[in-house]
């Protein structure tokens, strides 16, 4: 009867624990996440058709297509989140004229800059800059988002002992 308690017990400690998750308040730097989330959803119920264009390597393709997963779809940019507690401090900030710009302290932080322009409290568009280099491959994104309006990613890869792909995804709301 003891052991049973004490097993109970155990399996309940878990649950005593803080969450770790952090809250708007808790955030230093501008919520790409949470502004992801919530726009991904808002674009599933507008239920728009995307003029989209794939270009890779100078092979480019266009269709209209409607998207059903926006959160895959601007993933990326959903990834570019900077507000990760072991960041706390690496990004330096620089805010005036309804612009917001986050650039990183540190060369190996995959996001290099982000820019944000807003007006009225409104965002109307987001730049980010990612990078990532090792001795096996190189990645260079750039990512543009103009809510209502089109985003655009921008990504160069380069493995080592293949050749270099280049990406072009551009997505026109209409």
């Amino acid at each position: 009867m003891i052991i049973v308690f004490a097993l109970l017990f155990i399996s309940l400690l878990p649950s005593c624990q803080s969450d770790n998750t952090q809250t708007e308040t808790d955030l230093n730097y501008f919520d790409i996440k949470g502004f992801f989330t919530a726009d991904t959803a808002r674009l599933r119920k507008l239920n728009h058709i995307t003029h989209k264009t794939v270009k890779h390597n100078g092979i480019t393709e266009t269709k209209d297509v409607h998207i059903t997963n926006w959160g895959l779809e601007l993933s990326l940019f959903s990834q570019s989140d900077i507000n990760k507690p072991a960041w706390r401090n690496s990004y330096i900030i620089e805010k005036g004229n309804n612009i917001e710009i986050y650039r990183a302290k540190y060369p190996d932080l995959k996001t290099r800059e982000i820019i944000i322009k807003k007006e009225g409290g409104k965002v109307k568009w987001i730049l980010i800059s990612n990078a990532t280099k090792n001795v096996l491959y190189q990645t260079k994104e750039k990512l543009s988002y103009f809510p209502d309006s089109i985003y655009i990613i921008q990504k160069y890869q380069k493995v080592r002992l293949l050749s270099a792909n280049q990406y072009v995804v551009k997505g026109s709301l209409n």
